[in-house]
């Protein structure tokens, strides 16, 4: 009995292409109980047992001839480098990446794996950056001229706004809602895709990337098909896949609990290796037939699945695999369409301009007050603003609670989306009518809700079961009642349905997941809609780190907290001058350094014709404009109207003359 490998000739087998490596057993009659041990096929024409598989032909490797066995043993350490370099948790490769930000050791190895296949399943634990590496591999392969992502609607604007960040080649990038465009990169959402069959057909993508990807599970379902084709014994029902020289799947879902709902993603990237759907849920799924047809709902052979799995296109690291390389707590903004909230977005941001306008006007009086000698009608000024500002906390107040009721069911689907791969979330909200539409939403996961009405002895019962019992997935709390003196260790997940006005709470929030006795990175998910006034507050969070981790001193408001809270624009070139330093300074300006500041003023107001309502490098800024048009009409400048406009003129120097610069220096 000896076992060769050959090249398969024209017409071995309609699956076998001519040429690929076929592994051919020349036996007795009576040794054919060896090749049926092994799984391999009989060849009645050639009379020969044979096999594609490694796996069934390194069955027979003591009856392999030299040339074969150096093959499966060459085959063999591929294999076993294959598994390793799935699981590695770094990587010697050098990937492309934009100045100032790094991969992770980790992810540069995800990254490694791919570029050795054509298709991937990328399956790390949720929150280890599964859409950076894969925008990592199109900065490192330059044969993908073109990439289509498909992901939940939710995604689209996330998967936007992280290319832009980290993609290093010059590739457009457009997210699909309309009519189709015309760019490098198209993102759209599952939900769509039949509306864009024929685009989405009509080219070779250079990559495909699905993610979540285990919404392709169901064989039988639209979007399924959509992506990786359906056939039909009608030929005009028949649904080919979508065209694609690589393909990654991304998806977090643990892979070794429901194996039958891997075979429609594993067939789509390796059908050579995953070709035959009756032995695939024979073998690992424990499929037996039943008078209503087969039965897939078990799992046998999960350990060599999972091998397998790794030796072909799977590469899974866990949070315990990679935490020491993790930061302990990360944040992420998760930018959603408005889509049906439009009116509620469009109603924050009109309330929002118009608070802006008022604001720059009383700011604009306020500074030029610093230079009077009026002391009552400064002082009168800053009553002003401080009513002011109580008014526009209510009505931003008012808007912001309608678009967040609005956005809740949009949020419930994310959280869905979520527990497809975390064991359990805590969510938090600042509304009590959000909360209830969140917990009508989700209280089939298993939920328990602590707000400001939740009695004091039923609130440590609710921590108890989220902490304790497995079937309790959704801890759902106000940021303020929920958010201090309780401990939620048993989530590494944190979502904000809302954002509270003092960044110090949601840190207080966070930190419940974050504490003693946690033993997993924490991720921190803000949902915010696009435009919302919700967006411009969390990037201000996640970008600025100093302030989430700064309470704001409790008591009165200033304007200027008022104003951090609400996010309205109040810079100006003299809001750091006090009266007191204006007085000081005034002494020390000669009468030629008025006079220039003066004309530094008058020339930038003539540059200005639009007061600063268009974004255009000409003129001044907001605020600074109506300080500068202000002093610039008038007949002369005071010394301590003069420090005003010197602070405005140095600030915009570059569009000035260069003698008038020297000039109002004093040089």
């Amino acid at each position: 009995m000896v076992l060769n490998v050959i090249s398969a000739p024209p017409g071995w087998d309609k699956y076998v292409p001519e040429g690929a490596p076929l592994y051919v057993l020349e036996s007795s009659f009576a040794e054919r109980q060896a090749a049926k041990d092994a799984r391999l096929r009989w060849n009645p024409d050639r009379k020969r047992w044979w096999t594609t598989e490694i796996d069934r032909a390194l069955c027979l490797l003591d009856c392999a001839s030299p040339d074969c066995r150096k093959a499966l043993e060459a085959a063999r350490a591929g294999k076993i480098a294959s598994v390793e370099a799935s699981q590695a948790t770094d990587a010697d490769v050098e990937i492309p990446r934009p100045d100032g930000l790094e991969y992770l050791p980790y992810q540069k190895a995800g990254i490694a794996f791919g570029l050795n296949r054509p298709s991937v399943l990328l399956a790390d634990e949720m929150g280890l950056g599964k859409t950076i590496q894969a925008i990592g591999y199109i900065n490192s392969t330059p044969d993908v001229d073109s990439v289509l992502v498909i992901c939940p609607a939710t995604l689209k604007l996330n998967w936007a706004r992280e290319l832009k960040k980290w993609l290093t080649r010059p590739m457009s990038i457009a997210v699909v809602d309309g009519t189709w465009p015309n760019a490098d990169i198209c993102i759209v959402n599952y939900d769509i895709l039949k509306k864009h069959k024929a685009s989405l057909q009509a080219r070779t993508w250079g990559l495909l990337i699905s993610d979540e990807a285990h919404y392709l599970k169901n064989s039988k379902a639209q979007r399924t098909a959509m992506v990786i084709g359906k056939w039909s014994r009608v030929p005009e029902e028949r649904i080919p896949a979508i065209g694609a020289r690589h393909r990654w799947f991304l998806s977090g879902t643990p892979i070794v609990n429901r194996p039958a709902e891997l075979w429609p993603l594993i067939h789509s990237l390796d059908p050579q290796t995953w070709k035959s759907w009756k032995y695939y849920v024979e073998r690992y799924c424990g499929a037996s037939q039943t008078r209503y047809g087969w039965d897939v709902s078990n799992a046998t052979n999960l350990d060599e699945l999972q091998r397998k799995l790794r030796e072909t296109i799977m590469v899974r690291r866990l949070k315990m695999d990679v935490l020491k390389e993790l930061p302990a707590k990360r944040r992420q903004i998760v930018v959603m369409p408005a889509g049906s909230c439009q009116t509620y977005v469009n109603a924050e941001n009109a309330a929002y301009d118009a608070i802006a306008e008022r604001t720059a006007e009383l700011r604009s009086r306020l500074e030029l007050a610093k230079a009077d000698d009026d002391d009552a009608a400064y002082k009168g000024i800053v009553a002003e603003m401080s009513r002011e500002a109580m008014c526009d906390f209510t009505d931003i107040s008012r808007v912001r609670h309608d678009t967040a009721v609005a956005k809740a069911p949009l949020v419930a689907e994310y959280v869905k989306e979520v527990l497809d791969n975390a064991g359990k979330v805590v969510l938090f909200a600042h509304h009590h009518d959000v909360l209830d539409v969140l917990e009508r939403e989700l209280k089939e996961f298993g939920l328990v809700r602590l707000d400001g009405n939740t009695p004091m002895a039923a609130r440590q019962q609710a921590v108890d079961r989220f902490q304790n019992d497995s079937s309790v997935r959704v801890f759902l709390g106000g940021i303020i009642p929920a958010g201090v003196g309780i401990t939620l260790t048993a989530a590494s997940t944190v979502i904000f349905a809302e954002l509270d006005w003092v960044p110090g709470n949601v840190t207080q929030a966070e930190d419940r997941c974050h504490r003693i006795g946690q033993t997993d990175s924490v991720t921190v998910y803000h949902i915010v809609l696009e435009g919302s006034i919700d967006e411009k507050m969390a990037t201000t969070v996640v970008d600025k780190q100093e302030i989430i981790d700064k309470a704001l001193n409790g008591g009165g408001q200033t304007q200027d907290e008022a104003s951090k809270h609400v996010a309205i624009p109040v810079e100006c070139a003299t809001r750091t001058v006090s009266r007191e330093q204006i007085a000081t300074e005034a002494v020390s300006l000669t009468p030629n350094q008025v006079e220039a500041i003066h004309a530094a003023l008058r020339f930038l107001s003539a540059h200005d014709q639009d007061y600063a309502r268009t974004v255009n490098g000409v003129g001044y800024s907001k605020i600074d404009g109506n300080i500068g048009h202000s002093l610039s009409e008038r007949i002369f400048l005071t010394p301590k109207q003069a420090v005003l406009g010197k602070k405005i003129a140095l600030k915009y120097r570059r569009q000035l003359p260069e003698e008038l610069v020297s000039t109002i220096k004093g040089e």
